[in-house]
């Protein structure tokens, strides 16, 4: 939806995984591909440089810093991420390492230890309202921020 809305481009790192291959093999115990996050980078490295890009993933570590003028963390309740991700079909495994991720704030941690603490922002999203006021908290950074 933001990049509807703002015309840059959405790019979802885990569908580009299965698409272009950018794995090392199925991990059948969370039943899912091992993203190889050197094959990642050098998949992104041209179209980031073009800029005007949403990157969407569940971790950022990995991702050069001069890639980002902004990194927003997303963060939701543990019922919530939960209940979205059995909605998905996703092994009960793989929920219980990302429920308890969201509870260690993995994501918010690995964001903070690799890039500047003024391109970060944190939202909570566990209803549709803080997603609609997520997008709009995003726009208007990109509105004062021209040079995105």
């Amino acid at each position: 939806q933001l990049a509807a809305q703002t015309g840059f481009r959405h790019i979802n790192v885990g569908d580009w995984v299965k698409e272009k291959s950018l794995h090392s093999g199925w991990d059948e115990e969370f039943e899912c591909w091992t993203l190889d996050e050197d094959k990642v980078c050098d998949a992104l490295e041209d179209v980031m440089a073009e800029g005007g890009n949403i990157v969407d993933h569940h971790s950022c570590d990995f991702f050069p810093e001069r890639w980002f003028d902004l990194v927003v963390v997303l963060q939701t309740d543990n019922t919530v991420l939960y209940d979205r991700l059995a909605k998905r079909g996703y092994a009960a495994k793989k929920i219980q390492e990302n429920v308890e991720c969201e509870i260690m704030m993995v994501v918010l941690e690995e964001a903070t230890d690799s890039y500047k603490e003024e391109i970060l922002m944190t939202l909570r999203s566990d209803t549709a309202e803080e997603m609609e006021a997520n997008i709009e908290r995003v726009k208007e950074w990109i509105s004062v921020h021209p040079a995105v």
